[in-house]
C-alpha cells in the first residue's frame, strides 16, 4: 500500500496478537482500517504506533485533498468532535488516516480540552 500524503511505503504494524495497521515508512502517518482506530484509542500503550515526528505530521496535516490508499476515492478532511483541533481524513468505506503524531493526541485529552467540555456552549 503507497501513502496517501507523502507516496512512501506503507508497512504493517502490530498491536498486540490481532491488530494490525499500516504505517509509512516516510513520513510515519497512519492508516487504520474502519474501526481500528476507536478500538486502538482505549489500548493501553497504543500510541507507541505513533511513532513520526510531530513536526513533520503538522506539514503534513496541511495536506487534505488525498485518495483512499484502498479504493483511491476522495477522502474527507473531517475534525475531531471532541478535539477540533486535530483534523484526519477519512475514507467512509475503509478508514482512516492520521498524520504523524496526530493518533497520539486523538488518543489523550489534555485537561483543558476535559474543561471545556463541561462548559455549556450557546446553541443557535
Amino acid at each position: 500500500m503507497q501513502c496517501p500524503k507523502c507516496k512512501g511505503v506503507m508497512e504493517e504494524a502490530t498491536y498486540g496478537r490481532n491488530m494490525t495497521i499500516d504505517r509509512c515508512v516516510e513520513c510515519r502517518g497512519i492508516w487504520f482500517d474502519t474501526g481500528e482506530a476507536e478500538k486502538l484509542k482505549g489500548k493501553w500503550m497504543s500510541d507507541f504506533l505513533d511513532s513520526g515526528d510531530v513536526k513533520t505530521g503538522k506539514v503534513n496535516n496541511k495536506i487534505t485533498d488525498i485518495n483512499c490508499p484502498r479504493c483511491s476515492v476522495e477522502m474527507t478532511h473531517v475534525k475531531d468532535m471532541e478535539q477540533p483541533h486535530i483534523g484526519y481524513e477519512i475514507c467512509e468505506e475503509h478508514g482512516m488516516y492520521f498524520d504523524a503524531g496526530e493518533f497520539t493526541d486523538y488518543k489523550y485529552e489534555t485537561i483543558v480540552e476535559k474543561i471545556l467540555k463541561l462548559i455549556p456552549r450557546n446553541q443557535t
